[in-house]
């Protein structure tokens, strides 16, 4: 028997999670069969062992499902008084529906009164007690995640303040390590709560959020840099507060989502092409049961709203003429159709078959849903193509590299005319985002058109801005760094356009992709991913083409760290060894973009990615902590030299980590993750491959004065102890991971092997 919808358990209970969903569905069905069941005065014994079976599996299940609610009670004691009440009566009214199916004792003479359980009120109170007492379960567990997010936003909040108004190096790289902790925390928490979302809308604009987090918080990192390292500079300050404001958006909206505030939680869409397309062809189908009625003025008004949505293309500067001229053709067709339809809806009603919808006014039916329909493939084919050709026309970037090569020259009119150029291209991209959100075909699909559209006019001026202060600064390292940050920012939203386009696309053909995976209910200790696995994939030639030539890159750069190694004297030494495990592990990549090796398909490597990616990135983090040690023997431009490319490797180590753990679905989604991880691990091995050189002469030079004076200082570092961030040493975490301490990784990797997400807390 089907189960009823879970939203109908009780009154006033939305179920808003799969997960809970998921777990309600066996329960609903099972109780449903029982409280359903038309009783009848004989029962053949084979009915009365399966009503028996179902009273025994609900009874089992709500065991199952109570064991979970009296482990969470145990870990959030605010809630153990609460939770361990609506458990005793949950597992209670279970036990008592498990008696009430028992079967009697065998009748003599059978008699009309008996039936499979002889107290129907009380199967019926029970079930009424079972569904309450369960309903009051999931709404604490469901409180308990809402809470979690909400301090930990809270948190964040706290040190984003903080880190606003530092004013020294040493303060900022203490504050942003924290910082870079608690954003690890809130990340997976709502990265869980996203995956288990039903409403799509919800899901997607929680998607946005996170994105704009995680792109923010290394333009965070920078542009703080910037204005520390130049305080007087008006154009860095902007571009630093422009930063922070986003960033305190995307916190307030996640936590709008969650909590279900009004107002700012939902994002306003505009009225979309696809929308009055579905309105108009509903209204037209309808007239076959409008016979009788009087006319259908809604059809004609319907028509005129989609006509005049579609002057937001024909109004368009970058709408071609002929394409303006085909949109304008089919909207007058669609209207000359519209008005044969009338004509047929009222021949068809003065006709003697009045309550019998006539031949001709099902043509015409047919014909006016045909004609917006092929005004929609129109408006189709005029937003996305453009946006392809956008898309490819600054494929090469040339704004953004002019931009570069402008302020390192510190030309602040060259920076000012490529500006222009730039802005240019950022008005086009925010249009053509604008006329994808009338034909995108989903509303989850429109948020994220809206994302995207809100992306490229923020991030255009953050560009110009950091192009201004290194125009003004042409000499700091800071500076450009931070320019290159936004331009990767706004090369990467570039890229994810092309994903959304080919999503359009799918829809408008009919291949939505399959749901993504949802969470189970909340287990002991943390709050888990499911525990499903993915499907492997197998890349397509060109894929695989493109990921083997990466691959054997990571195979030289792999044997060329052997070699370097090769040169240490001291082969024990810490730097040695963690180089020694990253050229390894990264020399397994190489044999998966092979074929060869342990790693045959993308979930083999997806598998191994949450252990190899996770210890690569930790065995360089490690590297890091040796390299910061070392540094403190050195002195001068050597030591500023050794401290930046370790600050920039322990970006790439946290980045490799965050990575590791996002969850992916669909080829293109896979490949996109297959390539960025070996892309970063080349990144890696080539930022090791220069500072190996760099370690082993002042090294060598070090053993040889400590030999001479008989007093050697092994400056190996104690892996018992954790490094402490020293004033001189100015590391950054990434968007996505936490500090680098040695406890940090031992609790991540012993958590991963449990099967439990890492939602460590320092």
């Amino acid at each position: 028997m089907a189960s009823p919808p879970c939203g109908n358990l009780d009154s006033g209970l939305e179920i808003k999670t799969r997960s809970v969903e998921q777990t309600l569905i066996p329960l609903v069905s099972q109780i449903t069969t029982l409280i359903n069941h038309k009783e009848r005065p004989r029962k053949s014994e084979r009915t009365l062992v399966a009503i028996q079976r179902v009273g025994q599996a609900v009874s089992v299940a709500v065991g199952r499902f109570v064991a979970v609610g009296e482990a969470i009670a145990l870990e959030h004691h605010e809630l153990k008084d609460e939770m361990g009440h609506a458990c005793f009566e949950a597992r209670r009214a279970g036990d008592t529906i498990a008696q009430l199916t028992e079967p009697g004792p065998p009748c003599v003479v059978p008699s009309p009164s008996v039936t499979v359980f002889s107290d129907r009120s009380g199967m019926v109170k029970a079930a009424r007690l079972l569904l309450s007492s369960v309903t009051k379960v999931l709404v604490l567990a469901d409180r308990i995640v809402i809470k979690q997010i909400v301090a930990s936003r809270n948190k964040v909040l706290v040190t984003l303040e903080h880190l606003e108004r530092v004013s020294t190096f040493q303060g900022f790289v203490h504050i942003f390590s924290q910082f870079g902790n608690e954003m690890v925390d809130f990340a997976h928490l709502t990265g869980d709560r996203q995956n288990d979302l039903k409403d799509e809308r919800k899901k997607a604009r929680m998607a946005a959020a996170r994105a704009v987090l995680e792109k923010c918080t290394m333009m965070l990192l920078t542009a703080s840099k910037t204005c520390l390292r130049h305080p007087d500079c008006e154009s860095a300050r902007i571009n630093k507060d422009a930063v922070f404001q986003r960033m305190r958006c995307a916190l307030e909206q996640v936590v709008d989502i969650v909590t279900e505030a009004r107002g700012c939680a939902k994002t306003v869409l505009p009225a979309s092409i696809c929308d009055a397309v579905k309105d108009y062809k509903m209204s037209v189908e309808s007239l076959r049961d409008k016979l009788a009625a009087s006319p259908p003025e809604g059809v004609g008004r319907r028509l005129e709203a989609l006509v005049e949505r579609t002057e937001d293309f024909t109004d368009s500067p970058y709408t071609g003429h002929q394409q303006r001229q085909a949109i304008l053709a089919l909207c007058q067709l669609a209207r000359q159709d519209a008005r044969q339809l009338l004509h047929a809806w009222t021949q068809a009603q003065q006709s003697l078959q009045a309550m019998e919808t006539s031949e001709e006014l099902e043509v015409a039916i047919a014909k006016s849903c045909q004609s917006v329909n092929d005004l929609r493939r129109e408006l189709h084919k005029v937003a996305v193509g453009r946006t392809f050709e956008l898309l490819r026309m600054h494929a090469e970037h040339s704004p953004l590299r002019a931009l570069k090569a402008a302020g390192a020259q510190g030309d602040p009119e060259a920076v000012a005319q490529y500006s222009r150029t730039l802005t240019e291209q950022k008005e086009q991209l925010v249009e053509n985002c604008r006329l994808l959100c009338h034909v995108c075909g989903t509303k989850p699909l429109e948020i994220t058109c809206v994302h995207a559209q809100e992306t490229f006019h923020v991030i255009g001026p953050q560009i110009v801005s950091a192009a201004q202060t290194l125009a003004l600064h042409p000499s700091s390292k800071i500076a450009k760094e931070n320019l290159d940050v936004f331009c990767e920012a706004w090369e990467s939203q570039l890229a994810d356009v092309v994903l959304l386009l080919r999503e359009i696309d799918d829809v408008l053909e009919g291949k939505q992709g399959d749901k993504r995976a949802y969470l189970s209910l909340p287990r002991t200790g943390k709050h888990a991913a499911n525990t499903k696995s993915a499907k492997p994939v197998e890349l397509d030639a060109e894929e695989q083409s493109g990921v083997a030539k990466v691959g054997l890159e990571l195979r030289l750069l792999s044997s060329d760290v052997d070699a370097e190694l090769e040169k240490w004297e001291e082969q024990e030494q810490q730097v040695v060894r963690h180089s020694q495990s990253v050229a390894s592990m990264a020399y397994n990549m190489y044999l998966f973009t092979r074929g060869e090796g342990l790693l045959k398909t993308t979930l083999d490597l997806f598998r191994q990615a949450e252990v190899l990616l996770l210890v690569l990135s930790e065995e360089g983090l490690q590297l890091c902590s040796s390299l910061q040690i070392f540094s403190t023997q050195l002195v001068g431009d050597e030591k500023l030299a050794l401290m930046s490319k370790v600050e920039k490797l322990l970006v790439l180590c946290q980045q490799l980590q965050a990575g590791s753990r996002t969850p992916v679905l669909g080829k293109s989604a896979t490949f996109q993750k297959v390539d960025s991880s070996i892309q970063t691990t080349r990144s890696m091995l080539t930022l090791i491959l220069n500072i190996l050189p760099a370690c082993n002469k002042p090294n060598a030079k070090s053993k040889s004065e400590q030999s001479s004076l008989d007093s050697p200082q092994d400056w190996r570092p104690n892996t018992s102890t954790p490094v402490r961030d020293g004033e001189d040493i100015l590391h950054n975490n990434d968007n996505n991971d936490g500090s680098h301490h040695d406890e940090f990784a031992v609790k991540a990797f012993e958590q991963h092997l449990a099967g439990l997400n890492l939602l460590e807390s320092n």
